[in-house]
């Protein structure tokens, strides 16, 4: 159990417990969390990185040398970098985005935010996201920090996840419904 009553557990949650504890020590985690979310968010957004993290295919030399690239061009510097380096040379790259992800959990414990899983069918406004966030403070009763995540196949509406709950108010999910009752009566 880290602190902050959150529980972290496998590989991913024992890297992302000893770096949290480390950048706390240094007092650097919310640089090291932003340099994180940064690298998450290239991870994301570009298929020959989640090739070289995911393909077992490449020595551990081969991945660090092209992670020291990316950081590099990246300008991702710091224990965050020296961590990502260090998870290429231990061949665990596959799990850095659950490292990530266990990281995010602890900081946002240690500051007292609840992180919420945002999903819609297309980009809000401003003001629609600060009204989202503000409906979910209130239903938390703390501070919420959201992940937007944009999923046209919804249709229309949202899905909330906020800890170990879920709230399905798509348009995709409502129309399922009715689909299967339909059938049901026919």
């Amino acid at each position: 159990m880290a602190q902050g009553g959150s529980i972290v557990s496998g590989v991913s949650g024992r890297y992302a417990s000893a770096l949290f504890e480390l950048a706390q020590e240094m007092k650097v985690a919310d640089s090291v969390g932003a340099n994180l979310d940064r690298f998450g968010a290239m991870i994301d957004d570009s298929a020959d990185l989640q090739a070289l993290i995911r393909n077992p295919v490449f020595t551990a030399e081969q991945q660090v040398a092209a992670v020291n690239v990316v950081l590099a061009r990246a300008g991702i510097d710091g224990l965050a970098a020296k961590f990502i380096g260090l998870v290429a040379a231990k061949r665990r790259l596959f799990a850095l985005p659950g490292m990530i992800t266990g990281f995010r959990q602890l900081q946002a414990d240690a500051k007292g935010i609840v992180r919420a899983e945002v999903t819609v069918a297309e980009q809000p406004s401003a003001a629609q996201v600060k009204d989202i966030a503000a409906a979910l403070r209130e239903t938390a009763g703390k501070e919420v920090e959201i992940d937007l995540r944009i999923d046209p196949s919804l249709i229309g509406g949202l899905i909330v996840k906020m800890g170990s709950r879920m709230v399905d108010a798509s348009l995709k999910t409502k129309l399922n419904s009715i689909r299967l009752a339909m059938k049901e009566v026919g």
